[in-house]
């Protein structure tokens, strides 16, 4: 993943070192080593863990990428579906990657359709065979919902729009789809 930094991310981090500096500094001057082990460890986990959370904040709050225009397509003779549409960067940062998830949901399910387990299946010692609950292969049972993430864009500047268009296979068994479409902006 490419993730590109903007100045808060270098904020974060030179506020997060001087935090680091200080733990270890305090913990160089306890006496007991024990002691010293024990802050100096905390003080590296804490720090890892909020350099993590903090770049994933920012992350979320500087880069906003929208979705525009978005269509699909089936081409039935290869069974498979396109989407295509524009990707914009409405935030005032760079963004590194923009990555777009198409959830397919099967709702061409009838009541009289449905068995039991359709949508949930417990496991245990026969699916280590091969089986499901009902006693059918794993082979017979159909997803009723797919989803797909594909990287549509990289190191999209402020206000800057590219086109999308993605191929993948459609389930043949699926009647009647609804699609959900994200974006989201690393």
């Amino acid at each position: 993943m490419s993730t590109l930094f903007n100045v808060w991310h270098y904020l974060a981090f030179f506020i997060g070192f001087f935090l680091f500096a200080g733990g270890v500094f305090l913990a160089l001057k306890q006496e007991k080593r024990s002691m010293m082990l024990s802050i100096l460890f905390s003080i590296t986990l804490i720090t890892i863990v909020m350099s993590g959370m903090t770049v994933a904040i920012i992350d979320k709050y500087t880069k906003e990428a929208k979705l525009y225009k978005l269509e699909n397509k089936r081409n039935l003779s290869t069974e498979q579906i396109s989407f295509s549409g524009v990707v914009k960067n409405e935030g005032d940062y760079e963004i590194g990657e923009v990555t777009f998830e198409i959830k397919l949901v099967n709702q061409g399910l009838s009541s009289e359709n449905m068995k039991a387990g359709t949508f949930y299946s417990p496991t245990g010692i026969m699916s280590f065979f091969g089986f499901t609950s009902d006693g059918s292969s794993k082979k017979e049972n159909r997803p009723q919902q797919v989803t797909h993430e594909f990287v549509v864009a990289k190191n999209l500047k402020p206000g800057q729009s590219e086109e999308l268009r993605v191929y993948f296979d459609y389930p043949p068994y699926f009647k009647s789809v609804s699609h959900f479409a994200k974006v989201y902006a690393h």
